[in-house]
């Protein structure tokens, strides 16, 4: 495998796998998701080996430091190889997830769709709330 010195950061994130194409990884990049060394940049911003990376998907934010480069995409366990999470970010990650579960613990899923009897309490509810901020304001 070849070493290289520079990668575009766009095409550094599709072959880590942290995204699934390289259009995608650079939508993000260029939407603010992805810093390096806390930079703002845009996707065609090279990598290089040592710098750090801070990526936001979904709820969660990685960082991680970049140990090698690679132009093609490869195996996953390879790709794991790419890149070190720093610990702070293990922890702020796993922090988010029990909080998220808490949170969620006491929802439970619809067992079916609203009748048009709920859909009309549902649409008076909101109406109402609706009423009380604007005079709030």
């Amino acid at each position: 495998m070849s070493e290289l010195e520079k990668l575009r950061i766009d095409k550094w994130l599709w072959a880590a796998r942290f995204y699934k194409t390289r259009s995608i990884a650079s939508d993000a990049v260029n939407g603010g998701k992805v810093h390096l060394n806390n930079d703002r940049v845009k996707a065609a911003k090279a990598v290089t080996v040592g710098d750090i990376l801070k990526i936001r998907r979904g709820n969660d934010v990685w960082e991680v430091k970049v140990l090698s480069l690679f132009e093609k995409r490869r195996q996953a366990s390879l790709a794991q190889t790419m890149y070190e999470e720093l610990d702070e970010s293990i922890k702020q990650r796993e922090e988010s997830t029990a909080n998220r579960r808490a949170m969620n613990a006491g929802m439970s899923p619809a067992t079916h769709r609203p009748s048009k009897k709920e859909r009309r309490h549902i649409i008076r509810f909101k109406r109402a709330n609706q009423k009380n901020d604007q005079k709030g304001e």
